[in-house]
């Protein structure tokens, strides 16, 4: 018979797990906002090299598994770097979690480039055109016309981009990052209680996910989106 009163026992190793699922999921997401914007504002600059660079980027981040992804990073990027920069910064390791965070913030980004391009070509031209009749600048007119209008539309794709994440985090454990997955694993693999342990972990994400599903929906309510 199944022993869910047993998974009381598990549940501190469990909440390590969802400590480094949650915390790879905010750092990442954060700087891939951060990254997306920037990409998002080369993919409409006029400017052929930041266009292309942005482009190349967001096809190649978005055209390539996160599992491929993660492991080429953890494996194979301090390679690359060790073989140019060990005589300059010796030997270069990147952690599991750092590679995870790594993973989650360009994987983010690339999707929310596209986002963030989408959200200011919504806009109307007619308001970018208002802007400029005022005297502001295209900085200006850009930061306090177009910017707050595209990213209440950015809003319900950034919250799905988000829950995204964090069930992408879920393939980092074969980097040995010690997420849900990971710990989850761990557990079953030692004392053979898969069923109870992986509902378990099921039920971390559902509940997770359907939280800031809530918020989400709360959010936009609030700023008629």
């Amino acid at each position: 018979m199944f022993d869910w009163a047993g998974i009381i026992d598990f549940m501190p190793q469990l909440g390590k797990g969802l400590y480094y699922t949650l915390l790879i999921s905010v750092v990442g997401i954060g700087i891939g906002f951060g990254l997306g914007a920037v990409l998002g504002l080369g993919r409409i600059a006029k400017n052929k090299f930041l266009y292309g660079l942005s482009s190349v980027f967001i096809e190649l981040i978005r055209g390539t598994p996160v599992l491929v992804q993660a492991i080429w990073i953890y494996f194979a990027l301090p390679l690359i770097l060790n073989h140019f920069l060990v005589d300059i910064f010796g030997q270069i390791k990147i952690g599991s979690v750092t590679a995870g965070i790594i993973v989650i913030a360009i994987n983010s980004g690339a999707y929310i480039g596209e986002i963030v391009r989408g959200a200011i070509q919504g806009v109307d031209p007619g308001q970018v055109e208002a802007g400029r009749s005022l005297g502001l600048t295209g900085k200006q007119t850009m930061r306090y016309i177009v910017w707050p209008q595209a990213f209440k539309r950015m809003i319900p794709p950034l919250g799905n981009q988000f829950i995204i994440s964090i069930k992408d985090t879920s393939l980092l454990s074969v980097i040995l990052v010690p997420e849900l997955i990971f710990q989850g694993r761990t557990i079953a693999a030692n004392h053979f209680n898969a069923v109870e342990i992986y509902t378990t972990v099921a039920v971390f994400y559902l509940v997770i996910t359907l939280s800031l599903s809530m918020v989400l929906r709360l959010l936009e309510r609030r700023l008629n989106v």
